[in-house]
């Protein structure tokens, strides 16, 4: 578990670094309103969900049942989720918008996730 939780942790780790220089790009890189709108948003998005990764690891590590899907899913959400708006605010074509939900579906799928394994808990181990 040692290695794989330094794993996660890493990854949510470059995840919040990827948002905050988004963020920064977004601030003080870009002119166009609307690429501005899109890498913020993005980073948003990231970084909150850099935390639930951190949030689902800590979890993970209390109770083996959870597993780290809440993890691979709000990482996986990102890449897809920001990843999508960062390619169309540097010019990727406006029709890769259309997978952007598919990466906000797998970031709902690990917050329902996250919920229900707490919520199934019937001891204190939380």
């Amino acid at each position: 578990m040692r290695d794989s939780l330094r794993l996660w942790i890493g990854l949510a780790a470059a995840s919040a670094l990827g948002s905050v220089a988004m963020g920064a790009f977004a601030a003080h890189g870009v002119d166009d309103p609307w690429a501005k709108d899109v890498l913020k948003t993005g980073a948003h998005y990231q970084i909150t969900h850099a935390l639930a990764v951190f949030a689902s690891v800590w979890l993970a590590e209390r109770d083996q049942r959870t597993g780290a899907l809440p993890a691979a899913l709000f990482l996986s959400g990102t890449t897809i989720f920001s990843g999508s708006l960062y390619a169309m605010a540097f010019g990727a074509p406006r029709w890769l918008g259309a997978i952007t939900p598919i990466g906000g579906i797998c970031l709902m799928a690990g917050w329902a996730f996250l919920a229900w394994s707490a919520f199934r808990r019937s001891d204190n181990a939380l």
